[in-house]
């Protein structure tokens, strides 16, 4: 087998953008992902596009939209992947595996989505389609419902720890001030996210609009290349590991606290990679709620199961902290266009390991972790990235 290495990518400012679809944001990655990495369209062996859609647009057979927006790609073989919030790190892993298998050389991955031109209530819906539907699709608020009733067992079993999730919310929210492609460049505080009010009302159940990532439309791209291949560019950062780990889709059926598929993720990545969390430089993780980061402070191994409250009230996690967690502000500040998300979260660490995530910066960082969800710790993926040069 061939191990794959990124060896270059690109990046839009996550928000509401002018771009009218994905189309045309894929376009605005695609070529500037080429050439971070030094090689032109023709070098290009295969596609991997990762955009959830599922009724934000009418147009779907997202992979051939690449072509269309970059025509220097057109006869380039491409496939397209869902997989819910975990979409951009199951194209990636895709495009790992082409490479791996030895059917490519070099590998295009772009996640995209276009969100912010659907009515609130509809992209509610959309996304509930990520949850068991049966017996979860009626829940109020949407998918913050579907956390909503999360936050509560855990509150019920392990008290309520709404502070600590507004401490989790105003770190990362404090750390996307100094992202530029992030979608809220806006401090909050942890009074401010603590406090009910009209600016920052009850979404569902305990969670607040601060406890909640963003709509956003963006799209990331990543260039993956064969060591052969890699040996010539400027740049190579080597997967020194990737897990996934996959469990049932309804709440009713497993733990809804526990994340075991989270924790089963972690663990087979940091046994592969033979470390221990500790020995990672920062980590960027899936807080689609600050619920979800909270508990995967507990899969990642940072806390005991009903303790992950700890590792942000202790300060572990803040940027200055022994790991720090979404340095780029993580979904909650730079965005949740979904699609895209795992994507980005590669691309952040891979800013990190070579030096250039500017005022985002942890220093000496030489090792990341990057951990992408899938619905409600469904579907689970955990890359731990090395520089290589």
């Amino acid at each position: 087998m061939t191990d794959p290495l990124i060896v270059g990518w690109a990046h839009t400012k996550f928000g509401k953008a002018e771009a009218p679809d994905t189309m045309a944001l894929m376009a605005e990655v695609a070529r500037p992902a080429l050439d971070h990495a030094g090689l032109g369209p023709e070098a290009v062996d295969g596609i991997f596009v990762g955009v959830y859609n599922n009724g934000f647009s009418r147009q779907d057979f997202q992979g051939a939209l690449v072509a269309m927006g970059t025509p220097e790609l057109a006869g380039v073989p491409f496939m397209r992947t869902e997989n819910a919030c975990a979409t951009g790190s199951a194209a990636l892993y895709s495009a790992a595996d082409f490479i791996a298998s030895g059917r490519g050389k070099v590998a295009l991955v772009i996640g995209a989505e276009k969100m912010s031109a659907t009515p609130g209530d509809q992209v509610g819906d959309i996304l509930l389609s990520a949850s068991y539907v049966p017996e979860e699709g009626d829940i109020p608020g949407g998918f913050a419902g579907v956390f909503g009733r999360i936050t509560d067992t855990y509150f019920q079993r392990h008290g309520d720890r709404s502070e600590e999730l507004a401490m989790i919310a105003a770190k990362n929210h404090e750390n996307g001030m100094r992202n530029p492609y992030a979608h809220m460049q806006k401090p909050f505080d942890v009074a401010f996210c603590n406090t009910v009010s009209d600016k920052n009302p009850r979404v569902a159940g305990p969670l607040r609009r601060t406890d909640c990532s963003l709509v956003s439309d963006g799209a990331a791209a990543l260039v993956l290349a064969a060591p052969d291949v890699a040996a010539d560019l400027q740049r190579a950062i080597r997967f020194r590991a990737r897990a996934q780990a996959g469990d049932l889709l309804a709440l009713s059926r497993r733990d809804p606290i526990a994340f075991d598929g989270p924790r089963r993720a972690w663990a087979a990545a940091l046994e592969q990679a033979g470390l221990g969390i500790m020995d990672l430089a920062l980590v960027e993780t899936h807080d689609c709620f600050t619920t979800a980061e909270m508990i995967e402070y507990e899969a990642m191994g940072l806390a005991e199961p009903g303790q992950g409250w700890r590792a942000i009230r202790d300060g572990v996690t803040r940027l200055d902290g022994a790991l720090p967690v979404n340095p780029s502000g993580g979904l909650k500040s730079r965005g949740h266009p979904i699609g895209a998300t795992g994507v980005s979260q590669h691309v952040m660490v891979a800013m990190q390991l070579c030096g250039d995530a500017g005022e985002m910066q942890v220093p000496g960082a030489t090792l990341g972790g990057v951990f992408n969800m899938g619905g409600a710790a469904v579907a689970s993926y955990c890359s731990i990235l090395e520089r290589m040069k």
